[in-house]
């Protein structure tokens, strides 16, 4: 409760609530024997987003992104993500999950950047790209120097981005992509874009086959557009790319991938951190709740002596502890070797289902004050929307689960 301005008038002894606090909310002891390098990079994570403070909801109130931030969290090492290559540094599962949870409990735009550079174009650098790219792009990529963008999702094509329509043919020294793209992150950034396309060659033996190809926003042809009026993630820039006839040297596909089944490789790994995220976006909403339940005043005593307010926060605690203890052992698992796709996928449709029933419970809880933004919930309320649908929607992971304990694909 603020304490700074002196009241004036009948009604005005509160002018604001802190409930942004950081509580460590952990009930089951699910991360209390983490140690280590682990802990190192978590707190690492805190100290960034204490940082930060609350500056990020300036920015996603005006959908500015703020690209200042990018190498800061480069410096930080938050874009390391699990991802196993000796230039970058080692990063359990563990740690890079914790990463996510505690940059999306800031900010989900923030968690949205580490998800894009880190998750998705530096793990495709490090998993596919030639020496001579990774070389030229590694480090510039993990240090936030440059952005790096994944470029799979189509107008057409979300859910079924197998179907994806971008081509790209060979026209002597050259290939030439051509097709759409959207919803992209750091997409209209500067940077450089991973671009799936598909081969059209007939008389070429890779003709048809999935492909990855390293592009530079400056390439002449390539547009990367803005998608205005978003009201989830709005810190952070989304594109609607055009390739139009855009000319690559020979060298810029990554010779590492091969077909579709390489970009869901890296989807795969970034499921789990989408788990992680929505634990981040539900613990504090949670915690949000709890605090302004101990010191929002009704009726002549604080909202935490009501029992109806109680069974709330105990149903929220419930929520979090289940998606605490799926991210603990979804890193085990992965730890381990492990993990298996569809393991990723049930975390992401529980903990993203859970996230909103959370979020929605803080902000019922917070009442009129659940719509401010200087309270936080209803910002993660907004950018929960976002990461319960990317990196596979609800029912496209009912139905690879579905698949996997039936046998039999539902799939059109």
């Amino acid at each position: 409760m603020s304490d700074d301005a002196t009241p004036t008038l009948p009604g005005e002894s509160i002018t604001r609530y802190d409930v942004l606090e950081r509580r460590g909310t952990d009930y089951y002891a699910v991360f209390a024997d983490v140690t280590g390098p682990d802990l190192d990079l978590w707190q690492r994570a805190q100290a960034f987003v204490d940082e930060v403070g609350t500056r990020m909801q300036g920015e996603w109130d005006a959908a500015r992104y703020p690209v200042d931030l990018v190498p800061r969290m480069g410096e930080y090492g938050l874009f390391v993500d699990g991802i196993e290559h000796p230039e970058l540094p080692a990063s359990s599962p563990l740690a890079a999950g914790l990463v996510n949870m505690e940059i999306s409990r800031g900010d989900g735009s923030l968690g949205t950047i580490v998800a894009v550079q880190g998750g998705l174009a530096l793990r495709t650098l490090a998993l596919y790209g030639s020496l001579e790219q990774q070389a030229r792009w590694l480090h510039p990529l993990a240090s936030g120097e440059v952005l790096g963008a994944f470029a799979l999702t189509e107008p057409d094509h979300g859910s079924d981005s197998v179907s994806l329509e971008t081509v790209a043919r060979r026209d002597g020294d050259a290939w030439v992509l051509r097709g759409a793209k959207k919803w992209i992150g750091n997409g209209a950034s500067g940077g450089i874009t991973f671009v799936w396309a598909r081969v059209e060659d007939p008389d070429a033996p890779e003709h048809g086959a999935v492909r990855c190809f390293l592009v530079e926003q400056s390439t002449p042809g390539y547009t990367g557009t803005v998608i205005p009026g978003k009201v989830s993630l709005r810190a952070i820039h989304q594109a609607h790319i055009a390739l139009d006839d855009v000319r690559l040297p020979l060298d810029a596909v990554l010779p590492g991938t091969k077909s579709f089944k390489d970009a869901s490789v890296v989807l795969f790994a970034t499921r789990s951190g989408v788990a992680w995220s929505a634990l981040g976006h539900a613990t504090a909403c949670y915690e949000a709740a709890l605090t302004y339940a101990t010191k929002r005043m009704q009726f002549g005593k604080p909202l935490a002596k009501f029992q109806l307010v109680q069974e709330r926060l105990t149903q929220m605690l419930d929520e979090l502890t289940a998606m605490q203890l799926y991210c603990r052992r979804l890193a085990d698992l992965e730890a381990s070797g492990g993990l298996r796709p569809t393991q990723a996928s049930l975390a992401k449709y529980h903990n993203t289902r859970a996230a909103r029933r959370v979020a929605a419970t803080a902000r019922d809880l917070l009442g009129g004050n659940g719509i401010l933004l200087e309270n936080g919930v209803m910002q993660h309320l907004a950018d929960i929307e976002a990461i319960h649908t990317y990196e596979g929607t609800e029912s496209v992971q009912a139905l690879l689960l579905g698949r996997d304990i039936t046998g039999m694909s539902a799939f059109v």
